[in-house]
């Protein structure tokens, strides 16, 4: 047995190295709401080439803040939502349709997940049954 104590360093990796998968890629994740929203003030906004800050200052939003929404890093309330729409000449339905229309267009399945999807797709709710009992509420 060989007591002798290396001079080498011993490298301890402080995160697991990624692993490599052979097969098919895996599906992408469905993007978040919070970054279709921002993405859709975003756009709105330098569509109309307005800066940032003349933007939060309309709405009385914080600079830093609507930063943060723009880029998806902030799950904004419905006020700050409808106050920044409003501050771009959008209703707060105008700016959810928008987003709608972003997640559509990007969760559009294709070709090749169409059937993947009909096999696994449930039904949204079960059918309605009428019910002949009795019904008590405190």
């Amino acid at each position: 047995m060989n007591n002798q104590v290396s001079n080498e360093a011993r490298v301890v990796p402080l995160r697991p190295a990624p692993v490599r998968r052979d097969g098919p890629e895996p599906e992408p994740r469905e993007p978040l709401w919070r970054d279709l929203v921002g993405e859709v003030l975003r756009r709105e906004r330098r569509a109309q080439g307005r800066t940032i800050r003349e933007v939060a200052d309309e709405a009385r939003i914080s600079l830093p803040y609507l930063s943060e929404v723009e880029r998806g890093r902030k799950e904004a309330s419905s006020e700050v939502l409808a106050a920044a729409a409003h501050a771009l000449g959008l209703g707060l339905g105008d700016l959810l349709s928008l987003a709608h229309g972003e997640l559509a267009r990007r969760s559009a399945p294709t070709a090749s997940t169409r059937r993947t999807v009909r096999a696994t797709r449930r039904p949204a709710a079960a059918p309605h049954r009428p019910y002949g009992g009795l019904c008590l509420a405190a």
